[in-house]
Formats: C-alpha cells, structure tokens, sequence
C-alpha cells in the first residue's frame, strides 16, 4: 500500500475523530454509526464484486446471521458480547466456506440467483423458527458491548468503536488489493480463463474473498443487534441486499474508498429526504439514475474526473494568457 493510502487514511482517520464535534446531535451521530456499520459489509462486498467479479444478491443473510448469532448467544447463553461476535463471524464463515464450493462454479445470472436464493431461505429461517428467533416479531433485551468495566451505552462511544474497527476492516482491505491476492483477484474479474492459463487457482481464491465478505458482513451484523438491542427478520430481507449492493455500484465497484462513499451517500441521503417522503422514492430513484447513467464507474471516481477536468481547464487558460 502506497504513501498515498497511508495519507488518505490519517487524514480520513482525523475527519471520523472530529465528525461528533462538528455534528453536535446525537442523532446524526447515530446515523453516521449505522454508515459505520454498512461500510463494514460493503467493504467485503467490494473486494467480492469490484475485484473479484463475482455477484452476490443474499449477504444481507451473513449480516443477519451475525445479528441473530449474537443477539441469541448474549441472550440466551449469557455470553459476553465479544464472544458471541467471534462466534457469529465463525459461524457465516463455515456456512460461506460450505456454500461457497458449489456455487462460486456458477457465473453471471446463475450465480446471482443462487446467491438470492440462499438470502431467501435464511430469511424464511427467521420467520419461521419462532421459538429461537422469536419469529417475524423478533427479539430485544441484547446487550451492549463493554470493554473490560466499560459498557458502551451511549451513541458517541459506540461511534469511536465501530469507526475504529471500519478503520481496520479499510487498511485490511487496501493491503489486500494491492498484494498478490489483490492482483489475482482483479485478473479472476478480467478473464477467469486467463487467471487459469497464467497458474492462478481461481477456485482457492474466489472461495477465500466469498468467506472474507461474508465474515465481515456478520461482523456488521454483530455490531447491529449490540447497537440496536433488537432484532427481526425485516431488516434482514432481499431489500437489504439489493441496497448493500447499490452501495457498492454508486461509490464504485473496484474501489474500496468508494464503497465508503456509496455507503455515506445512500444512508444519509434518505434522512434528508424525509420532507419529501411523498417523492421519496422518485428521488431516490432518479438520483440512482442519473449516477449509474453519468458516472457508471462511480460517484467518488466521476468527482475525482470532475475535479481533474476543472483544474485542468484553468491551468490550460492560465497558460494561453498573455504575459
């Protein structure tokens, strides 16, 4: 990873420190927790995706997963929270590991399916096993985690953890794409018969990038059931999935700065359209539109074109005016 990552990072590191100074509120403090939360999984999301080229419609079942394996671990168990969310992101990476095998053979369309089909039956799971997951109507009383005698009870505190584990999950993420991993990947995402004929094992690698996402997504999902307290099958479901991955595609694919950006714009923005929520999903909507139109590599990519092009512009005006 280059000077320029390293730079990036210390100066986004400062930004998330001081962003509960500038917001004042604690309910935009909140909502910039559950970004936090999401950048997480779309982290994951974006190696899979962007580098490896491979389609997944069904992680909002690892991040429920996560939720739900801690939420019953704390609960019923009386596990420390910590505990329960090592045991969560064990338990999405097994059954990723398990699926994973068979249906990362699938391509395109039918790998998409298969993925949407997998996030279906969790999601009936949920509904349907009442008497451990408290079915459709959920379960609550999930504690909050603590370190060591510390409980983290209020939204700031909560804040500086998910943001320092985010930061962590990012640095994890760029050294990944720039090792020799990362180049594999990215070669799987060109031609996954010209990764073979060059020696890479295609099959070892999209296995591994599906687990890692899916551990992060139940890593997520961990921080979610500890943060709310709460947790029912509706925040689990199809929608869930295909919002992780419009995050992804409007911060863009193969880039993992921009899934933060993605993951910022679309749970922000909602919350300042709620003064047009008889238009809300017309805006919603053509906003999405307009960006996969116009900027179909990304938001944070087109603006950083955007910027090239402008600065550009005035130094070449500069240099055609007469001295």
């Amino acid at each position: 990873m280059g000077k320029k990552n390293w730079l990036a990072l210390l100066l986004f590191a400062i930004v998330v420190a001081a962003m509960p100074m500038l917001m004042g509120d604690s309910y935009y403090i909140s909502v910039l927790v559950f970004v936090g939360i999401y950048s997480i999984v779309t982290i994951g999301l974006s190696l899979l995706m962007g580098y490896a080229g491979q389609i997944s419609l069904g992680h909002a079942a690892f991040f429920g997963i996560g939720a739900y394996t801690s939420g019953l671990l704390t609960t019923r168990c009386a596990l420390s929270g910590w505990v329960a969310l090592l045991a969560a992101i064990a338990l999405a990476g097994l059954l990723a590991f398990l699926m994973g095998g068979p249906t990362l053979r699938l391509t395109g369309h039918y790998l998409g399916m298969a993925t949407l089909a997998f996030g279906v039956i969790v999601y009936i799971f949920f509904e349907a096993a009442v008497d451990l997951t408290g079915g459709p109507s959920g379960f609550g009383s999930i504690p909050r985690l603590s370190i060591g005698s510390w409980k983290i009870k209020s939204d700031l505190d909560f804040y500086y953890l998910v943001w320092a584990v985010t930061l962590v999950v990012l640095i994890l993420g760029l050294n990944t794409v720039h090792s020799r991993v990362g180049r594999a990947l990215r070669s799987i995402h060109g031609s996954e018969t010209a990764a073979q004929a060059m020696g890479v094992n295609t099959a070892h690698h999209k296995t591994r990038v599906f687990i890692l996402s899916a551990c992060l997504a139940a890593l997520g999902g961990s921080f979610y059931a500890h943060y709310m307290t709460f947790v029912s099958p509706s925040s689990f479901d199809f929608k869930f999935s295909v919002t992780l991955v419009t995050m992804v595609a409007v911060g863009g694919m193969s880039s993992l700065w921009g899934a933060l950006a993605g993951t910022a714009l679309l749970a922000i923005l909602p919350e300042h359209l709620r003064a047009f929520q008889e238009y809300y999903l017309l805006i919603y909507g053509g906003i999405l539109i307009v960006i996969m139109m116009y900027v179909p590599q990304g938001f944070l990519v087109g603006l950083g074109e955007l910027v090239e092009r402008l600065f550009t512009g005035i130094l070449s005006r500069q240099s055609r005016t007469p001295v």
